[in-house]
């Protein structure tokens, strides 16, 4: 899954010993906000040092996040993952001012002529018809 948006907050990141394995284990977790019309915000997780430092994330920046989704049941309760395996950054391609030319976007509105079917036509008015409908 993706989502893109800009990121919030930075957590500070944890780190600890593996019990089984006796690895040393680090993980940062950070906060993105959507540009929906109703803004969504998704905390996720990056585990590993090295990606960590890789994607080097900054509160602020502009992200596209693949992530997988996973849940997990502790004492009855669950407790949703979102671990990040992606980030890409948001180009920032801005379209140029252009200057204008002397083409137009759109033609101009003509005035309607007897062959344009939708064009407003005057009708003859019955005898006694107070009503200003064209039919």
């Amino acid at each position: 899954m993706e989502i893109t948006g800009k990121i919030i907050a930075v957590l500070p990141a944890n780190s600890g010993v593996s019990a089984r394995t006796g690895n040393p284990w680090m993980s940062q977790e950070y906060v993105l906000e959507t540009h929906d019309q109703f803004p969504r915000k998704c905390c996720f997780r990056i585990f590993g040092e090295d990606r960590i430092k890789q994607f080097n994330i900054q509160a602020g920046e502009e992200l596209t996040v693949s992530f997988d989704i996973d849940a997990r049941e502790y004492q009855g309760r669950w407790f949703n993952s979102i671990n990040a395996w992606a980030v890409n950054r948001a180009t920032q391609t801005q379209p140029e001012a252009q200057p204008m030319s002397g083409a137009m976007p759109f033609p101009p509105v003509q005035s309607a002529t007897p062959s344009d079917p939708f064009a407003a036509q005057p009708q003859a008015q019955s005898e006694g018809s107070t009503d200003d409908l064209p039919f």
